[in-house]
């Protein structure tokens, strides 16, 4: 069933999270034919400034490029839009104050996919960007919902997390799989219940080796889910 609904994906930060994204919108959604399908356009630019240095070492701001995105998916007859890229929700509010299209949040659709992971409140582990901890995008936000973050110490953040999500912006993916994986399984050792994937670069990294053998909340899968839902309302 398509009820014409066209999903907008802001994307390009970096390019294989947001064809990525594409991808597991296209395979989570039960189809039966192509005209099934979701209809979405993708606005992939890569040129979007680096957002970690804007917030946290003075770099340009994202939030110009951003808002040029929006507006080209606007025109393009969009009537929702998602970003797959957890940091750039740091500029969430300016983006949405100047569009009449709802945004679905990356860190709601993440609650959401805990909930479906049957992860119960209480600790839960956090793998992102430094940017993306530093404001604490999903710290008070999952608080809310029962959830402690525990987020990895500032030397495994700087020494391995850090460096492996730039391995998968090199396309150098397999490589990025045995730290990723390390530190999850440090958070889990810590008391995690489970562990968010909070920067859409990460799930591509741990897509590349063994399963975990823990829950872990994919933010690309949540986004598609949350854009399904959108797309396809209960009733």
């Amino acid at each position: 069933m398509n009820n014409g609904r066209v999903l907008g994906v802001l994307g390009g930060m970096g390019p294989l999270a947001g064809a990525t994204f594409m991808q597991r919108l296209t395979l989570l959604t039960p189809v039966d034919r192509d005209q099934d399908h979701i209809p979405s356009i993708l606005w992939s630019d890569p040129r979007v400034p680096d957002r970690t240095a804007a917030r946290l070492s003075g770099g340009e701001d994202p939030l110009p490029w951003l808002l040029r995105g929006i507006a080209g998916l606007e025109t393009a007859g969009c009537g929702a839009i998602v970003i797959p890229c957890n940091t750039a929700h740091g500029w969430f509010e300016g983006m949405q104050a100047v569009t009449r299209l709802p945004i679905l949040h990356i860190v709601h659709a993440a609650g959401d996919e805990l909930l479906r992971l049957h992860v119960p409140a209480g600790p839960i582990g956090l793998m992102a960007t430094t940017g993306t901890l530093a404001m604490r995008l999903y710290q008070d936000r999952l608080a809310a919902r029962g959830y402690d973050c525990l987020i990895p110490s500032e030397e495994e953040q700087a020494r391995i997390v850090m460096p492996a999500i730039d391995l998968v912006k090199a396309n150098r993916i397999a490589e990025s799989y045995a730290p990723l994986a390390e530190v999850a399984r440090r958070l889990i050792e810590r008391g995690a219940r489970g562990v968010i994937l909070g920067c859409t670069e990460i799930p591509l990294g741990i897509a590349a080796g063994p399963p975990l053998p823990f829950p872990v909340a994919d933010t690309i899968d949540a986004l598609a889910r949350a854009a399904i839902a959108w797309a396809r309302p209960a009733g």
